[in-house]
């Protein structure tokens, strides 16, 4: 678990692990500079081992601090936002165990305001790169209660195999935060892992609770990291396409905006839509310095590629997000 200034959160996250059944776990929190005694409750109140980082390193380098220092065969990763049913952490060993070639678990995550409402269960992809839950916001009618392949788990609450750990790498922390769950979920298909969801696997999550859903910075990260990870993993082919898919799903997004619906509802006003609009020219403009990095991780991708180019454009078409579903 990453943490940073969110005590009671990580508090009630805590005690949803101690409440645990059928694994045998240890637990380590990563506490990412904290200054709200989040680090002294967690070591005085649970049995976890904390390592304290003396600033906010962000959610991907903190990640592979606790993946590096876990013992076991399985790394779950759980948001200090999330709460688990007492199943959730057997749920996703037993998924993982099917198969030799899966490599990652994922969960059906419920909305903790409304935990009649999907906030995801695994995920979907736009061609541009943007990538969201599968069934976010929907009503859970039981449509998700099937065990079946997704395209990757969601950061928030996930079961890795640590043979594909090492085999592929862990978090690109070029992403520091948002989309990496994404990168490195695209990277372990086109190795040649696959992902299961199991809906034995439950838990609640607070929706935007790191930054908040209204945040500039927020967006700016994951425009940013929508563009790296198609920098980093899209065939030729489709990166081409990558102007006219993002001009698209923009349009969408402003008629959305014009019904007072979407993620454009966050911010409310003139005012607010010129701050989603800076903010998505600093995430394009910080993503295009980084470009030249993107493109030489891009070729050393060749090591552990098992899926061709045609290959993984099909796997991205039969996991695509909907244009209604992305606006």
């Amino acid at each position: 678990m990453v943490n940073w200034n969110r005590k009671e959160l990580l508090r009630a996250c805590l005690r949803s692990l101690s409440q645990q059944t059928g694994a045998d776990f240890e637990t380590i929190v990563v506490d990412n500079g904290s200054s709200d005694g989040s680090a002294e409750m967690a070591e005085g109140e649970f049995p976890v081992r904390v390592i304290r980082n003396p600033e906010n390193r962000g959610f991907c380098a903190a990640n592979n601090q606790g993946i590096a220092a876990g013992r076991g065969e399985f790394v779950a990763l759980l948001n200090n936002d999330a709460e688990a049913d007492p199943g959730w952490l057997a749920a996703l060993e037993r998924a993982c165990r099917r198969a030799p070639d899966i490599g990652m678990a994922a969960t059906k995550v419920l909305m903790w305001e409304d935990p009649t409402r999907i906030d995801k269960a695994g995920h979907l992809i736009y061609p541009d790169g943007q990538n969201r839950g599968r069934g976010s916001g929907a009503l859970d009618r039981g449509q998700f209660d099937r065990e079946e392949e997704v395209l990757w788990p969601d950061g928030c609450a996930a079961l890795y195999r640590r043979e594909m750990l090492d085999s592929i790498g862990g978090f690109d922390e070029d992403f520091f935060a948002y989309g990496d769950d994404a990168e490195l979920g695209l990277r372990a298909r086109i190795a040649g892992w696959r992902c299961l969801y199991t809906p034995a696997a439950v838990v609640r999550h607070h929706r935007g609770a790191t930054l908040g859903k209204d945040s500039a910075r927020r967006l700016e990260l994951i425009e940013r990291n929508r563009v790296l990870l198609a920098l980093k993993l899209f065939p030729w082919s489709l990166l081409c396409l990558n102007p006219f898919y993002f001009a698209v799903r923009l349009a969408a997004g402003l008629a959305a905006a014009g019904r007072g619906t979407g993620d454009t509802a966050h911010f409310p006003g003139l005012g607010g839509k010129c701050r989603m609009a800076g903010a998505l020219i600093r995430g394009d403009c910080q993503a295009l310095a980084m470009a030249p990095r993107m493109l030489r991780k891009r070729a050393a991708i060749a090591r552990i590629r098992r899926l061709t180019p045609a290959e993984t454009r099909r796997l991205l078409r039969d996991h695509r997000l909907s244009l209604r579903e992305v606006a």
